[in-house]
């Protein structure tokens, strides 16, 4: 199993549904070090605004989200589904787990 933790789009039960055809249980836990910010994302009908996770020089500043364990084909299906103005990356949450995150690019 993989872990996954998001802090936005894919805490959405109607996007949980689309991307991976289920609902997932998560557990809530924070990144720390790092901030919300502002992103334009070009889509089929314009431009529209999503935010990403950047690391912060402030290691006090965190960000909330939810961690989902899914499988290794999961973890595909949200590669597919997230813009290319993101990457994927490991990161370590405050509660100890080692997740993947998707973060600017």
């Amino acid at each position: 199993m993989e872990q996954i933790f998001s802090y936005g789009t894919l805490q959405s039960k109607e996007i949980q549904m689309q991307v991976f055809n289920k609902l997932l249980a998560g557990t809530p836990d924070q990144l720390m070090g790092y901030k919300i910010k502002d992103l334009q994302i070009e889509e089929e009908f314009g431009m529209e605004d999503y935010f990403v996770a950047t690391p912060s020089e402030n290691p006090s500043d965190s960000v909330d989200g939810i961690v989902f364990s899914i499988t290794t084909a999961d973890l595909a299906k949200a590669d597919l589904f997230e813009s290319n103005a993101y990457k994927r990356a490991q990161v370590t949450l405050k509660s100890g787990i080692t997740a993947w995150i998707y973060i600017e690019s």
